[in-house]
C-alpha cells in the first residue's frame, strides 16, 4: 500500500498553526446580550488590577491593562506569557447607555455591563381605530 506525504503541505500545517498561535488576540473576549443589557467578558489573566483602565470616549470603549514582568534570576527555559501593556478598542452602536458602563474584575476575568438605553428599548405603540359608520357619521355632521 502507498503512502501519499506532501512535505508543502506539512509545512503549511506547522506554520499555519504557529502562526495562529502568535496573532491570537492579547485580550480573548466574548460579548451577549442579557435582556436589556450587553456584557463584555474579557480574559486579563495575570494583570494587576490596579492597572486596568476603561474609557469610553465618543462611541469608541477603550480597555487598556498591563503585565508586569517576572523580575528575579534564572535562567528562561520558555516564555510565552507576554509582559507589557495590552490594549483593546471596540466600537460601540447606537442605542445604548454609555454614562451607564459598569466594570468588575474578578479571577483574571474583567467584565463590562453596557445596558441599552431606554429611546431604544423596544415599546408598543397603541394604534387607535374607529368603525366605519362612526367616521361616516362624523363626516355628515
Amino acid at each position: 500500500m502507498a503512502t501519499y506525504w506532501d512535505p508543502f503541505q506539512e509545512m503549511d500545517r506547522l506554520f499555519g498553526s504557529l502562526a495562529t498561535s502568535r496573532n491570537a488576540p492579547a485580550m480573548p473576549m466574548d460579548l451577549f446580550r442579557e435582556g436589556d443589557h450587553y456584557v463584555l467578558a474579557v480574559d486579563l489573566p495575570g494583570i494587576d488590577p490596579g492597572s486596568i483602565d476603561v474609557s469610553c470616549e465618543d462611541r469608541t470603549l477603550t480597555i487598556r491593562a498591563e503585565r508586569t514582568p517576572r523580575s528575579g534570576e534564572g535562567q528562561w527555559l520558555l516564555r510565552e506569557r507576554t509582559s507589557g501593556t495590552v490594549a483593546r478598542q471596540l466600537t460601540l452602536g447606537r442605542g445604548l447607555a454609555l454614562d451607564k458602563i459598569t466594570a468588575s474584575y474578578a479571577d483574571g476575568v474583567l467584565t463590562l455591563t453596557i445596558p441599552v438605553a431606554e429611546d431604544a428599548k423596544p415599546r408598543r405603540i397603541e394604534v387607535s381605530h374607529e368603525s366605519n359608520r362612526e367616521a361616516i357619521e362624523a363626516g355628515k355632521s
